[in-house]
């Protein structure tokens, strides 16, 4: 692992955070906002929180606008597994591709599992996307440039979303960006047995995380719960895809934009090998996490233009 990336996991773990599937759902969700919240919440141009129509009531998302005229929106979904994550857990993220990429970052804050399990997440994700293109103009923003983004779980409703999109004649969607996406229900990946002790993630938490969010082992091949199940990738929009060496997740990553690559579909796939989980809330503190914050909001800008 890189030296820089060592060392913040050794902070993190120094906080004495126990494995999430350790905890109760309430804990876990408390630490992980303590955590990942930044202390100081560096202002752009426009913040603002505001509550939107969902299937089952009001989602709350937060808009970041940086100080530009008509510009693209990216739809974003944090992680935690469909069970933790808050929009001020992925404030930083969320900050640094408004600021980078020069668009509108929509953060969505989705029902959460295990009180709210597959497919809500999904449901409420799709909403957001539709609302966004009808409400984009009044927050100076282009409906017609528009993208899904997402790390982790969020990375999965992002792909899902663009799923969806495809299938029911949805918004268009102009680039998807998946950051170590979780994409299929499967545990046999050379990278769950290399990577089972983490860091930061474990094989044991995704087990947690998945039990938490299906409703039934049967819904794991549901492809808007696991899109590599997906029989057909074509027609999907353009992908960034962010995967890093120290991550169970780290093979379906790689597989699904094989995959999409095979249907044709545009990826740009970044592999950071002496990167973990989560490494992209780092950019502080890890020269790779910033470089490749760089690279990841090059490409949006470029497939949004």
């Amino acid at each position: 692992m890189d030296d820089e990336m060592a060392a913040a996991v050794e902070r993190i773990e120094a906080m004495g955070v126990p494995p999430w599937h350790a905890m109760s759902v309430e804990s876990a969700r408390r630490i992980e906002d303590d955590v990942f919240t930044p202390d100081e919440q560096e202002e752009i141009h426009f913040i603002r929180d505001l509550s939107i129509p969902g299937p089952e009531g009001d989602i709350p998302i937060r808009v970041y606008r940086p100080d530009v005229a008509d510009a693209p929106v990216v739809v974003f979904y944090h992680g935690g597994g469909w069970v933790l994550g808050t929009l001020n857990s992925i404030y930083g993220v969320c900050r640094e591709l408004a600021k980078r990429a020069e668009c509108v970052v929509v953060s969505v804050d989705y029902r959460l599992a295990p009180e709210h399990p597959f497919p809500a997440g999904v449901d409420d994700a799709y909403a957001a996307l539709e609302w966004v293109e009808e409400h984009a103009e009044s927050f100076d923003g282009d409906p017609t440039k528009l993208g899904v983004a997402g790390t982790s779980a969020g990375g999965n409703l992002a792909a899902v979303t663009a799923l969806r999109a495809r299938e029911f004649d949805g918004p268009r969607i102009s680039h998807q960006c998946l950051l170590y996406p979780i994409t299929n229900h499967d545990f046999s990946a050379d990278s769950y047995a290399e990577n089972a002790d983490g860091p930061l993630l474990t094989r044991a938490d995704m087990a947690w995380f998945w039990n938490h969010y299906l409703r039934s082992p049967v819904d794991g091949a549901n492809p808007f719960a696991s899109p590599l199940r997906a029989d057909d990738l074509s027609g999907l929009p353009p992908a960034t895809i962010v995967t890093c060496g120290s991550d169970p997740l780290r093979d379906e990553g790689i597989a699904y934009a094989d995959r999409l690559a095979e249907a044709d579909v545009a990826v740009r796939h970044h592999h950071y090998a002496e990167m973990a989980h989560g490494f992209l809330s780092l950019t502080d503190s890890v020269s790779t996490a910033d470089e490749a914050m760089g690279s990841v909001t090059a490409t949006i800008r470029e497939n949004l233009e």
